[in-house]
């Protein structure tokens, strides 16, 4: 009995991956909001009413791709921080791992960027929580390093959400590069590099008050 259930949840999670590797394909030309749920189903090969097994309506299945989106990125970027004692040390693996991400999540961060503002609602505010928690963590991790021992809760706040702009900005520009172009991904590199850099000179000279 227990074979068959952990059969049934295997083909359950099988045909959920296949419809949000899908509507991802699909929304490489078009915005969620023009997305018709037929269309996701018709490319998996599976009826309509089997898309309400695993997602409510589109917006569902647009806020579990969010999920899949950045959930990876943050994990990398937690590790950075907590790990690389440097300064430019830690900058320069958390531009290269915007990169290696984008390189390697071309469709997911397309998505992001477009969605971001977009007209569904459910998934916007899933961008936006997701981006909030990322803030969330990096000020943690920045607050356990002694040279911010004595900045202040909100100036932390303030200070990663600075960051985590930064990395969606940085994103963005690896995510226009032309394809194929390693010298274009390198000048975007250095730019992110070199503004990172500026901010944590000037966090040296910040005095909370």
């Amino acid at each position: 009995m227990s074979h068959t259930v952990g059969v049934r949840r295997a083909q359950k999670q099988k045909t959920r991956q296949a419809l949000l590797d899908a509507g991802l394909v699909l929304l490489e030309e078009q915005s969620l909001s023009s997305l018709g749920l037929r269309e996701v189903t018709r490319a998996v090969g599976v009826a309509p009413a089997a898309f309400y097994r695993h997602f409510r309506d589109i917006g569902d299945l647009g806020v579990a791709l969010v999920e899949e989106s950045l959930g990876s990125l943050h994990t990398m970027i937690r590790a950075i921080l907590a790990e690389q004692e440097r300064p430019d040390g830690r900058i320069a693996l958390v531009v290269e791992a915007i990169a290696t991400h984008v390189r390697e999540h071309h469709a997911h961060i397309r998505f992001i960027a477009r969605e971001r503002h977009g007209g569904v609602r459910a998934v916007r505010a899933a961008i936006a929580a997701e981006l909030d928690r990322f803030a969330d963590e990096v000020a943690a991790a920045l607050a356990a390093r002694p040279e911010y021992a004595d900045w202040s809760p909100d100036d932390m706040a303030m200070l990663a959400q600075l960051y985590v702009d930064h990395m969606v900005t940085t994103a963005a520009a690896f995510l226009e590069a032309p394809p194929g172009s390693p010298e274009a991904e390198e000048r975007i590199a250095c730019t992110a590099r070199r503004q990172l850099r500026l901010i944590s000179l000037g966090c040296g000279q910040w005095r909370t008050g």
